[in-house]
């Protein structure tokens, strides 16, 4: 039996580590302090729970997160296998039934033979050992001191919020309509089309409505990409209209028009059809004024609210200076790092870097060569980016073909570009994975 890695966490990176490392033949001890102990986030018992929304964005290949999928597909990766049985409708996004996507990953982990699960919070980290620190961006205080004794370095903080979530028999249809942007996909979106007045209403009672108040947390900086809602219409009157709620490529079916000053979008949030989560509405208003001001938003005058929106803190690491591109500390050939905790943003990514650590660990206590990143592939480019000890001023990042290298030919639309990187880089991840353990 080959040496044994410990991983430390059991969101979706550490499932996939742990997963990665068992398909190797690699014994792995699998550490989750739940349900010993519970994150300010995380209410369920299973792992892999999906805390911010149930979406894994979209499902094209010609979007960067769409094709980071479809790579980690040739891994054999345990978050895609969940996704496939526990899909719901979303248009042109995959989404997924929580609870069924997270007992899928539970019982696939519990029933490995490789993989032992203790439930139990680390608060310490052994140097000599092999490890897969993967505990996410609600790392418990007591091993994010042990993982600053580790780097020497004092780590990075934002903070990211989660949407509430209503019941579907609670929405008035007859104020609402099923629609996709510009009619990708399928209609799956109940949308919430609001008059200029209403929109105006509505901010106003947004922008003055009062929040949770914060502790006093270390560098209380908002990820761009996960940002309050309140805080966003804060920038300006017309602000949220240009992100979450803009009206664009909608149109009403039972008018004919696209003439709404502002649309907010209900995302379907379970397979059953019941509950319906706000799209773009990760909130940290007191749970009583998201009850009053979201209520008056057309359609959910009677909404029942199931889950409100929170606010909490995220950690990651500064991966240019700490970590290599095969998510391994620098100083430390045998500590790997994966999950959001790296500074990769978002459920996909993080799965994928876990990939990655799971699948390098078991290279190298194999006496193998570890696989290596190409700026090719969208797996590939999150390491390397990341990892680059030119960026000075870090901040979380997701897939995008912006870190992804281009094509040497020019063309011109876009879909037509980013389908050709696609294509090019699952060639090259079937051809590199066809060559693994």
């Amino acid at each position: 039996m080959s040496a044994r890695v410990k991983v430390i966490g059991a969101g979706l990176a550490g499932c996939e580590a742990a997963w990665q490392l068992a398909k190797a033949g690699v014994e792995t001890e699998l550490y989750e302090m739940k349900p010993v102990k519970f994150s300010p986030a995380h209410k369920s018992g299973n792992f892999a729970e999906l805390v911010c929304s149930n979406s894994l964005k979209a499902d094209r290949i010609e979007n960067a997160c769409g094709l980071l999928k479809e790579e980690m597909r040739y891994f054999g990766s345990l978050m895609m296998m969940a996704a496939d049985i526990s899909r719901v409708p979303a248009g042109g996004a995959l989404a997924v039934d929580r609870d069924i996507f997270s007992g899928f990953i539970t019982d696939k982990i519990k029933s490995e033979p490789l993989i032992t699960v203790k439930n139990e919070e680390v608060t310490k980290i052994d140097p000599g050992e092999y490890t897969v620190i993967a505990t996410g961006p609600l790392t418990s205080d007591g091993l994010l001191s042990a993982i600053s004794e580790l780097t020497l370095d004092g780590g990075l903080y934002f903070f990211d919020a989660a949407a509430p979530v209503v019941t579907a028999k609670s929405i008035d249809k007859d104020k609402t309509f099923y629609a996709a942007r510009y009619g990708k996909g399928t209609p799956d979106y109940i949308n919430c089309p609001m008059t200029k007045d209403e929109y105006l209403a509505f901010y106003s009672e947004l922008v003055n409505a009062e929040c949770v108040k914060l502790h006093d947390f270390e560098g209380s900086e908002v990820f761009e990409g996960c940002m309050p809602v309140e805080v966003m219409a804060k920038r300006g009157e017309k602000t949220l209209t240009f992100g979450p709620l803009k009206p664009v490529g909608l149109i009403n079916p039972k008018t004919g028009r696209d003439d709404a000053y502002a649309v907010v979008q209900l995302r379907q949030d379970n397979m059953d059809g019941t509950l319906y989560n706000l799209v773009g509405f990760q909130t940290n208003l007191k749970w009583s004024e998201q009850k009053r001001v979201f209520s008056m938003i057309p359609g959910l005058g009677d909404a029942e609210f199931v889950r409100y929106g929170v606010m909490h803190r995220n950690t990651y690491i500064n991966s240019p200076k700490l970590l290599d591109k095969y998510y391994r500390l620098r100083k430390n050939g045998k500590i790997f790092f994966a999950g959001q905790i790296t500074g990769v943003e978002g459920y996909v990514e993080s799965a994928s870097s876990g990939i990655l650590a799971g699948y390098n660990a078991a290279r190298l206590v194999l006496g193998k060569p570890m696989w290596e990143p190409d700026k090719k592939t969208c797996i590939g480019a999150l390491p390397l980016y990341i990892s680059d000890e030119y960026i000075t001023k870090f901040q979380p990042m997701n897939a995008n073909f912006g870190i992804i290298e281009g094509l040497d030919e020019r063309i011109r639309k876009k879909a037509d570009r980013y389908n050709k990187i696609a294509s090019r880089a699952l060639e090259l991840v079937k051809k590199q994975t066809e060559e693994r353990l």
